[in-house]
């Protein structure tokens, strides 16, 4: 088993480099997607559009990126485990409150709109991704970092914590991939080179999931 550690450490290493490598390429295709297509970022605006853009952007950067980071940084950073352990909560905390902003942004456009909420199959698993990721923060802070659990109680609950965030890290790539395809359809954009680029993003939402996932799943070997 230790002779096969290193060979394991090299991997997820190299699997790190290609997911921060598809995220930040999800992040620039968003950005481009939402800037140069779809007319800009704006809570505050006027236009309906602009304010709804707030919603993909920030799910993105909350749900995905900062998730998948979070789940990295606690597996793969050498560093002190409380260090890992802060870092991991605090990246967590972040998406939670980037999260609430893009929900909201996407109410106050279906008000602006007149449109009814949470009728979707993507509004339907994004929002319970949100409460599921809500109450696994909630249960992790209070049994891992305060006031922290009987050392008994906290192996029970770490294989449940661990699989848990796997699992909503998907989840939320699921509510991603729903929204896409539900906004493409909205706009009906079939051949148009801004639905290849939609296409695009959704690949490497996907393709950034799956190698965060590899890459927890081979840090537990080194």
């Amino acid at each position: 088993m230790d002779s096969g550690r290193p060979i394991y450490g090299q991997s997820a290493s190299r699997l790190t480099v290609a997911a921060h490598l598809f995220g930040i390429l999800t992040f620039i295709l968003m950005l481009v997607w939402l800037l140069h297509y779809r007319g800009g970022i704006e809570y505050h605006s006027d236009n309906p559009d602009r304010v709804f853009n707030v919603h993909p952007f920030l799910m993105l950067c909350g749900y995905i990126f900062l998730v998948g980071q979070a789940m990295m940084a606690y597996k793969t950073v050498l560093s002190q485990r409380v260090v890992r352990k802060s870092v991991h909560m605090l990246l967590h905390l972040i998406a939670i409150v980037v999260g609430v902003i893009g929900i909201c942004a996407a109410f106050k456009y279906h008000d602006m709109i007149h449109a009814e909420d949470v009728y979707s199959l993507h509004s339907w698993i994004g929002l319970a991704t949100f409460c599921l990721f809500c109450l696994q923060w909630v249960l992790g802070f209070f049994a891992f970092m305060f006031p922290r659990a009987a050392p008994s109680t906290r192996a029970r609950m770490l294989p449940w914590h661990v699989f848990g965030g796997r699992a909503l890290l998907y989840m939320a790539i699921c509510a991603a991939l729903t929204g896409l395809m539900e906004k493409a359809t909205f706009l009906n954009l079939k051949h148009h080179r801004e639905s290849r680029l939609i296409n695009f993003i959704g690949l490497f939402v996907l393709l950034y999931g799956i190698f965060v996932d590899l890459t927890v799943g081979l840090a537990r070997y080194v």
